[in-house]
């Protein structure tokens, strides 16, 4: 079946780049717009009302775009609003971003996984219920407070982030963790830190490779490929223009407007 659609992306900023590229690399033929909300980043410290608000705003500019499915590249935006965008918008699918609680629970040699992740996500109900499942598995819980802003401001190798990546990690490695769960689409930008941190038998986790391969079965069972590459993806920013096309290393054209 072809489908010559969009595929539509949203994230509050630059860190949905890494599901993106993920997506982009699996499936290079789909055309791909990605709208990056960051004149409202960080969603994680806003309320579950303003985060909901936020997310069909960026729905209403995709379908506009023509999308054929829509996927919600930030795990707190998906952890609190993907329920009422599914109920509202309910003629196009989403595909969410949760953190990789899974994977790490059911791998864990020393039932003790670590996981990093905004305000606004571990204080959701998805959240909760996620982690109920898991009650065998200690999870120590660390949010991020400081990352997505130096992340959005370019700041990723700075000596703030790297001091804010060992308070963070160095309780989790003395709770003998053996995951470490990115719960933040951001996050994976500090991978190369991160693993300066941890020791080697530590393995980290994020959702990127998944969301894509779950693309791909949606779009093989229900919606249909696009049959040629399909033009160049397309990028949308609120602010700071400068910084998202750096992340995307000053390949694809940038289009800044308010939305």
């Amino acid at each position: 079946m072809e489908n010559n659609q969009a595929i539509g992306i949203f994230d509050s900023g630059i860190g949905g780049t890494s599901i993106w590229k993920e997506i982009h690399q699996l499936l290079p033929n789909e055309k791909t717009i990605y709208l990056a909300d960051t004149k409202n980043a960080p969603y994680g410290q806003k309320t579950r009302e303003e985060i909901i608000a936020l997310s069909m705003k960026n729905t209403d500019f995709l379908l506009h775009m023509n999308c054929k499915l829509i996927v919600v590249a930030c795990n707190t935006a998906t952890t609190n609003a993907i329920k009422e965008l599914r109920e509202k918008y309910s003629h196009i699918p989403f595909i969410g971003i949760e953190p990789a609680i899974k994977p790490a629970a059911t791998n864990s040699k020393t039932q003790t996984i670590g996981i990093l992740a905004t305000q606004g996500t571990l204080n959701s109900e998805l959240f909760h219920r996620t982690v109920q499942k898991y009650e065998s598995t200690k999870i120590i819980e660390q949010v991020g407070h400081g990352l997505v802003q130096l992340i959005e401001d370019g700041k990723i190798n700075s000596q703030e982030m790297t001091q804010l990546l060992h308070s963070y990690l160095t309780p989790m490695i003395e709770a003998n963790i053996d995951y470490l769960v990115l719960g933040c689409s951001h996050y994976p930008y500090l991978i190369p830190q991160i693993r300066k941190i941890l020791p080697d038998h530590i393995q980290i986790i994020d959702s990127g490779e998944a969301v894509a391969k779950q693309t791909q079965n949606l779009l093989k069972e229900y919606l249909g490929f696009a049959t040629e590459k399909n033009g160049k993806p397309i990028f949308y920013t609120n602010a700071n223009s400068k910084v998202l096309k750096e992340i995307l290393g000053n390949k694809y054209d940038v289009i800044e407007k308010d939305f």
